[in-house]
């Protein structure tokens, strides 16, 4: 009786994660170098831990870069004869999403279900993310999805069709938003939305004004975002920072989310994330600040680290920033500068270097080179704001900044021999000079 063969399929060890052991499908590299899971090393990274477990390295950064050429590689693994049977579970899957694909393409009545179809396929971990990124370049989803969101202006009152653009946004913001697309088919997608630039802002206004969910309003602002952050799309960021509609809505996004004045961390950074883009165009300054830019920024630095973390204040402070570069933003920042300038001061230290030096730029406007008395005061009044200062000023900032903190200080007669007032710290060698 002939002995029964068993073929046994050796997998390469530097496909295995470190942590499952099992071949990663969304590889992901840490600063120190070394490649996990991404499901994998999230969790261990939310759990609280802050070392790289394979190295026990304190990680000073715990960005996820997607490792395109690992995944790559493991995919051109598994879809040869001696992995047939992932390669077998991945067709069907591809299949699917090209199926769909053609049904947008030619839709025979409701475009919504296969939309959700679609937003499924790439949000579910299980489907291959090298088919997710082909099915968005040679498969030229990207290009379909925006024709659907420009197909028609949509009445106000027409429901059917806002929920068309609502299911269309959803899939285009899972292109943009996910660390799995790769930048190539991102650019993709951002030029298919702004071939026209005016329909594809009209149907995402629509959604951010009219939008059935929060959830709804929030990828209306990723998708736009996503555009606005381009650095190609100079223009369409120009045609964009000149609607006040979107500014009306974005301001509208980052505010309270219900009657009970509750903030939603994800609304906030979208809608901050869209503010600072705008206001990168000199020209719209003026016109965000009209709009009511400046008491909405406050709130946002006013609120909770939860609410707001450091990433959004930081965008916040750079709206900030670009709001006291004019007259008319000035002029709103000094009339509450109790609240306004309290929140910049206060928040300073935690809105990341960018932010500190964002805010820093803001004091010294409105205090040194406006000279605003209500500005000085709210800085002097604002617990440890003059300590922060010093502190920041020391710790590396760029040679403007440093010049501009060692100008506001000179305003509240701050030297290397002075206390400094209504702050309790145990810092007494601090030598700004």
């Amino acid at each position: 009786m002939g002995r029964k063969q068993e073929r046994f399929v050796k997998i390469p060890s530097y496909f295995r994660c470190p942590i499952s052991l099992e071949v990663m499908k969304s590889p992901v590299s840490l600063c120190t170098g070394v490649t996990y899971e991404r499901a994998s090393i999230q969790r261990w990274l939310d759990s609280g831990n802050t070392t790289c477990p394979a190295t026990r390295q304190n990680l000073p950064s715990t960005d996820l870069v997607p490792n395109l050429t690992l995944q790559r590689l493991i995919h051109h693994w598994s879809s040869s004869s001696s992995s047939s049977t992932a390669a077998a579970a991945a067709v069907p899957r591809l299949h699917r999403g090209n199926d769909l694909l053609h049904e947008l393409r030619f839709p025979a009545a409701d475009p919504v279900p296969t939309l959700r179809k679609l937003a499924q396929f790439f949000s579910d971990d299980e489907n291959d993310e090298f088919e997710k990124n082909n099915l968005v370049n040679a498969g030229g989803c990207a290009a379909v999805l925006a024709s659907i969101l420009v197909r028609k202006n949509y009445d106000d009152d027409d429901e059917a069709g806002l929920e068309t653009s609502e299911a269309a946004i959803r899939v285009l913001a899972l292109i943009l938003t996910s660390d799995f697309i790769e930048e190539g088919n991102r650019k993709i997608a951002i030029s298919a939305l702004i071939s026209d630039l005016n329909g594809s802002v009209s149907a995402l206004v629509s959604v951010l004004k009219k939008g059935s969910s929060l959830e709804s309003r929030i990828d209306s602002a990723r998708v736009l975002e996503s555009v606005l952050g381009l650095p190609e799309a100079v223009e369409a960021k120009v045609v964009i920072a000149e609607k006040d509609e979107v500014i009306a809505e974005l301001i509208r996004l980052i505010g309270p989310s219900d009657d009970k004045g509750t903030m939603d961390r994800r609304a906030v950074e979208a809608g901050i994330g869209c503010l600072a883009g705008i206001a990168e165009v000199r020209r719209s300054r003026a016109r965000i600040v009209r709009l009511g830019v400046v008491p909405a920024v406050t709130r946002v630095l006013a609120a909770k680290a939860e609410v707001v973390p450091a990433a959004a204040a930081e965008r916040a402070m750079r709206v900030m920033e670009a709001a006291a570069g004019c007259a008319e933003g000035r002029a709103a920042i000094c009339e509450t500068a109790e609240e306004s300038v309290g929140a910049v001061a206060g928040r300073m230290m935690k809105a990341g270097r960018e932010g500190a030096e964002a805010a820093v730029a803001v004091l010294w406007t409105v205090c040194h080179l406006y000279r605003d008395r209500r500005a000085v005061e709210a800085v002097a009044a604002e617990n440890g704001g003059l300590t922060k200062i010093l502190l920041f000023m020391q710790s590396g900032c760029s040679p403007p900044t440093r010049q501009m903190a060692a100008d506001l200080l000179k305003i509240f007669k701050v030297n290397s021999k002075s206390c400094l007032p209504g702050y309790d710290t145990k810092t007494i060698h601090i030598m700004p000079f």
